[in-house]
């Protein structure tokens, strides 16, 4: 009887490679906690020796031999390996670090790695003094868009989901932690997506919202009625920032009075409304076509810088997006570059705007930022309320979302004169004496 069923050999031979190839194809997050768990871990364990050598990451030590003879000889030593785990999109394992190590030497080492892993990526992670965790993902989770879900009834104020990390958790901006956001990419990279994005899920929400758009207005004009307060030239973009300067020195006082250092701590009852300001292509207010304008585009970017330093504490909110921004356009900028900590940059035209953009928190972040293909619209590289970068993808939401939610929820508008007058004191201008001399400055900063 045995050798009558010897023909199902070849048939079950073949049936075992076609079904791993179907689990692995149509549900890859079940293969990652079942075979594909147990491959990566053999792979990992019995390769490490030879692969962490290759990597710069082992050690060599002196121990004493005995055999044949007492006598010194140099041993490589690997790092020690633990709690190795599964994720949906691959593996982590964490990695003892050798005398001597810092997570940089595994950073440098992570390309590397991914290779003799046959994974498509590994992330660092830093797990306790000594200890780096490995998180390696076996295909990229920013490979597709994603549609963005209905907008939450059951929304967190100022809490935004914008798409999905590198790690497959959700990206999610809090304006509370991170209280203003740069947002940088050319045209078509995804940077409108993310403006969608801020106004559909912040439309239901109990805030304020203003724009300063000096394309003439086509870039935010559909969502005005949602808007409290919409500038389209730079007078107009300098009258909204004085009010809101306005608002903030009456927020002041109402905290001084109050005893409190902002505006969360005052009782739900009296807190006043968080305003978030989107200001579209920033290179705009600091252009100059004549001379002329050398001293309303001062005073503008005065006003700008000052509601970012004061806001955070006062509920006023930040975006600031754009194509390009360089150190050209004067040290306006680069001022209020550093008072903005949170940082999203999609696919730019030159390293100068990355630099600009991420440099200064993540410089080695750079690399891939400036490897975003353009046919990914979407993916970015951001750092957040951690101080790391990660490479995200915003999720698809068009403009017709967003502009239905601004119909929707246009009552939540407060009106933008009632916001200004609830001031105790007349509005704050920034006389020109007072204002930045930006020349000065940037001989300084030279």
């Amino acid at each position: 009887m045995f050798p009558e069923i010897l023909w199902a050999v070849p048939a079950a031979g073949l049936t075992l490679p076609v079904s791993a190839a179907a689990w692995h194809h149509w549900s890859p997050h079940t293969w990652s906690y079942g075979p594909g768990l147990v491959g990566s871990a053999l792979r990992v364990h019995l390769t490490w020796d030879h692969v962490s050598q290759g990597c710069g990451l082992s050690v060599t030590r002196r121990k004493t031999q005995v055999k044949g003879g007492v006598r010194r000889v140099s041993v490589e030593k690997k790092p020690k390996l633990r709690r190795f785990r599964p994720t949906p999109f691959g593996f982590r394992v964490r990695a003892r670090l050798h005398d001597g190590q810092t997570p940089d030497d595994y950073q440098e080492a992570l390309t590397r790695l991914a290779h003799a892993w046959r994974v498509d990526s590994v992330r660092i992670r830093t797990s306790g003094p000594g200890w780096v965790e490995l998180v390696a993902s076996r295909r990229d989770p920013l490979g597709t868009v994603t549609n963005a879900a209905p907008a939450p009834r059951d929304w967190e104020l100022l809490k935004v989901r914008m798409g999905t990390l590198e790690t497959g958790d959700a990206w999610v901006i809090d304006f509370r932690a991170v209280p203003h956001w740069l947002i940088m990419g050319a045209t078509q990279s995804g940077k409108s997506t993310d403006i969608n994005a801020l106004v559909y899920q912040l439309a239901p929400q109990p805030v304020a919202l203003a724009g300063l758009d000096l394309k003439g207005g086509v870039e935010l004009t559909p969502y005005a009625k949602r808007m409290s307060k919409l500038a389209t030239t730079r007078a107009e973009c300098t009258g909204l920032l004085d009010d809101l300067m306005g608002i903030l020195n009456d927020r002041m006082n109402q905290c001084r009075e109050a005893g409190v250092r902002n505006i969360w701590q005052l009782p739900d009852d009296v807190r006043p409304m968080p305003v978030v300001v989107v200001v579209d292509e920033v290179a705009e207010l600091y252009l100059m076509t004549d001379k002329s304008e050398k001293d309303e585009i001062a005073r503008t970017s005065t006003l700008l810088l000052r509601n970012a330093q004061l806001g955070r504490a006062f509920g006023l909110h930040l975006v600031v997006a754009g194509q390009r921004v360089g150190s050209d356009l004067g040290p306006g900028v680069t001022a209020l570059r550093s008072q903005i900590t949170g940082r999203i940059c999609h696919r730019v035209n030159d390293g100068e705007t990355a630099k600009m953009a991420l440099g200064d928190l993540a410089p080695d972040s750079l690399s891939a930022a400036m490897r975003i293909p353009a046919e990914m619209p979407g993916v970015a590289v951001t750092v957040g309320a951690d101080g790391r970068w990660y490479r995200v993808r915003s999720d698809l939401t068009t403009e017709e979302m967003a502009e239905e939610a601004s119909a929707e929820f246009a009552y939540l508008a407060p009106d933008w004169d009632a916001l200004v007058s609830g001031r105790t004191k007349e509005k704050e201008t920034v006389p020109a004496d007072n204002a930045v001399d930006w020349d000065r400055l940037e001989e300084e900063l030279t």
